[in-house]
């Protein structure tokens, strides 16, 4: 869909773990992320490394718009609620393939209580996958991020 820039939208949940399946390492668990599948962290030599989805989209010609953003502070809530309204704005208008991944914390499945999952977020993941357009077509200069 992401290469023909299908006209949909695309919501993209990362909070680095399969969480609805009880805490399996997911494609985009950080390198050393304890999870029920890698109990000793995720290793990069046996595991490979982590999926960052917008950076691998934004490869592509096609997409539209690609953008990520997190839900860990009220300014980033704030920036993601703005960023799934133009993508399905771009869905509605008819301009093409449209993903919004979302860093978002699971603190059930990474042990933590829901205020240090907040700042894990702000600590391990934004580093990794950091916030912002990777591929906005309506601004000048947005065809690469």
């Amino acid at each position: 869909a992401a290469a023909r820039g299908e006209h949909i939208t695309i919501i993209f949940i990362n909070n680095a773990i399969y969480g609805m399946t009880g805490g399996q390492m997911a494609p985009t668990s950080l390198p050393g992320q304890i999870t029920q599948t890698s109990p000793y962290g995720r290793d990069v030599n046996t595991q490979g490394y982590p999926v960052r989805i917008c950076e691998l989209l934004s490869t592509l010609d096609a997409p539209y718009y690609i953008e990520r953003v997190a839900v860990n502070s009220v300014k980033n809530v704030n920036a993601a609620g703005k960023a799934i309204k133009k993508a399905f704005q771009n869905q509605v208008d008819g301009k093409g393939f449209s993903l919004v991944e979302v860093i978002s914390a699971c603190p059930t499945n990474w042990g933590m209580t829901p205020q240090k999952a907040l700042k894990w977020i702000e600590t391990d993941m934004i580093p990794y996958y950091p916030l912002g357009a990777y591929r906005d077509k309506d601004v000048k200069g947005g065809e690469n991020g």
